[in-house]
């Protein structure tokens, strides 16, 4: 191999591509005289035409025109091979298109609204289930003009559209026709005062939740949803690995599309259509790292029953959801108190109570499984879900709840006395306002709850006077945030959400005397004071810090302040 021939073979393209240019201008020239002397020769004696200046340089300036043309035609198939070459490159680097065989991926997700009424983002979260259900698309964290996080849209979904999502945690394509997953979760770190210690600080770590979101559209107007959640990081109690966790299926129910005014969600474990973050509960709606104080008790989040609904959309920005549940239950102990007669253990076994003054609501949902309910009662609820076209950056919600009575079989007294029946009847109304072109965003909401006969709840016959309850308890909350663009970090926009909000809510009403006498002893009379900013990288990634101050009327204190951070996604 000649050192001439080397150099051609190692040379660079661009360098090459210039080799050849000069060789061509060579070889024309070389071609050029060639001519001349091979006419001159055909001529024989004839004096050859005189060749002057203005024709010669027209002859130069054709073929450098020529050679010109000929150069960009270089040029641009060398940029076409770079393309093409770039392109192969990240061919290899993905995952392989589906055949024609494989046929669409995974379901497309329900389309959220923007609190606007514009359509979100389509970047968003497999998986998505429909009107009621528990999972908005995330918000995008970055727009000022946006309402911070995405409001769900309530009422039906569009027919789940198989192609070209992102149906696995919205990073790779389903392997199956109208299958996704979805996935959210948090975990909580820092500090929190101890009242069983006497307000003691005390260092705290928590694997809070894993939910796993599958939706499979078993046709396009019937679609299959789950939500199957690990809390506390073990699937039960195992004293070698420190696990004192639970497993559960929060939500499972199949949907039937039937028009936008009315539609079916046959019998499964649902949510009371009640207050916004009870049916979207993920760590980007709410920007404190526990959920808003009134999901907590007053309202007990998540409040799943087994349960079916009718829902649907009335008109422009106006939807609805009725549900008919069985009832939730003034019983907060064991199942192993439970006898197999399906009553309350009898006396003179005594019980916790599922509604009292200390807790509200919190232990009084239905049981999900195994026939264990103790009582035959059932209870009606609905929702009108708000977002006025006339009103961007506006939406809302007013729901209740009823249930003729709450008391299980064989409830009875400390001294043995039966227990009658007792109604409960709840209402709500909330707000999500983000001022259009601006950073500010404000929420409010309020929920009263009216108790039939409280004379034969459980918390008022327990010879218990720290947990009595009144006729009414209620509660209500005010949120300022504002978004501030963080700008790009890390090849992604970034959004902080400083935001306060204070809640006070009232479990302990008077105005009622039963068994017990009703003398609150303020512990269930309490404020909130929350403060902190919620930081989003990406709609599906969140990072918190908040401050929470409790006080109640409690002669020790509350003793139950905390200083947490949290880690959530949804995806």
């Amino acid at each position: 191999m000649t050192a001439r021939t080397a150099g051609l073979q190692q040379c660079k393209p661009r360098s090459c591509v210039r080799f050849r240019i000069a060789g061509l201008f060579v070889t024309a020239a070389i071609l050029n005289i060639g001519a001349d002397l091979a006419l001159a020769a055909d001529e024989g004696a004839s004096a050859p035409a005189p060749v002057t200046a203005s024709t010669g340089d027209a002859s130069n300036t054709a073929l450098l025109k020529k050679l010109d043309a000929m150069e960009q035609r270089i040029k641009a198939l060398e940029s076409k091979l770079k393309q093409k070459n770039a392109a192969a490159d990240v061919t290899g680097a993905m995952p392989s298109p589906a055949t024609p065989s494989q046929g669409k991926k995974g379901p497309k997700p329900d389309t959220a609204a923007k609190p606007d009424g514009s359509p979100a983002a389509t970047d968003m979260p497999p998986a998505q289930p429909a009107a009621g259900g528990a999972h908005p698309a995330p918000s995008p964290a970055t727009a000022p003009e946006q309402a911070g996080p995405t409001l769900a849209k309530p009422g039906p979904s569009s027919p789940p559209d198989t192609g070209g999502d992102k149906g696995i945690f919205g990073l790779v394509d389903s392997p199956v026709h109208g299958l996704s997953i979805g996935a959210y979760g948090e975990a909580f770190f820092g500090a929190v005062q101890n009242p069983a210690a006497g307000g003691q600080w005390q260092n705290s770590f928590d694997a809070r939740r894993l939910v796993l979101l599958p939706t499979y559209a078993i046709t396009e107007n019937i679609i299959f949803n789950a939500e199957i959640e690990f809390e506390h990081a073990g699937p039960g109690f195992d004293n070698d690995d420190k696990l004192h966790g639970t497993a559960e299926i929060e939500q499972v129910w199949i949907d039937f599309k039937i028009s936008d005014p009315i539609n079916w969600r046959a019998p499964g474990i649902d949510l009371v259509p009640v207050g916004y973050i009870n049916q979207h509960h993920e760590p980007t709606e709410f920007y404190s790292v526990f959920r808003p104080e009134i999901y907590n008790g007053i309202i007990p989040s998540t409040w799943k029953v087994p349960a079916t609904s009718v829902y649907g959309t009335i008109a422009d920005g106006l939807t609805y959801q009725v549900m008919l549940s069985l009832a939730n239950e003034d019983y907060g102990d064991s199942f192993d108190n439970r006898t197999e007669a399906r009553t309350a253990p009898p006396f003179p076994t005594p019980y916790f109570p599922g509604i009292d003054g200390l807790n509200g609501l919190a232990f009084s949902n239905p049981p999900l499984g195994d026939f264990q309910q103790i009582s035959n009662a059932m209870a009606v609820s609905g929702r009108f879900d708000i977002t006025p076209p006339f009103a961007p950056g506006f939406a809302g919600s007013v729901s209740a709840y009823y249930t003729p009575n709450t008391t299980p079989r064989g409830a009875h007294d400390d001294l043995g006395n039966p227990l009658g029946s007792s109604s409960l009847a709840l209402f709500d109304a909330e707000f999500r306002y983000r001022i259009p072109k601006t950073w500010l965003e404000f929420r409010g909401e309020g929920v009263y709850v009216m108790l039939g006969n409280p004379g034969n709840l459980r918390a008022n016959n327990d010879s218990d006077p720290t947990d009595n309850v009144g006729r009414t308890m209620y509660a209500a909350s005010g949120e300022v945030a504002v978004h501030v663009p963080m700008g790009t970090i890390l090849h992604s926009e970034w959004e902080a959400v400083p935001f306060y909000r204070y809640t006070y809510e009232n479990l302990q009403t008077a105005g009622f005397a039963g068994t017990d006498p009703n003398m609150p002893t303020g512990a269930g009379q309490m404020q909130f004071h929350n403060i902190g900013v919620a930081i989003f990288p990406s709609p599906n990634l969140v990072l918190k810090a908040t401050y929470q101050k409790i006080i109640n009327k409690d002669p020790a204190g509350a003793n139950s302040d905390s200083l947490l951070g949290a880690v959530g996604f949804f995806f």
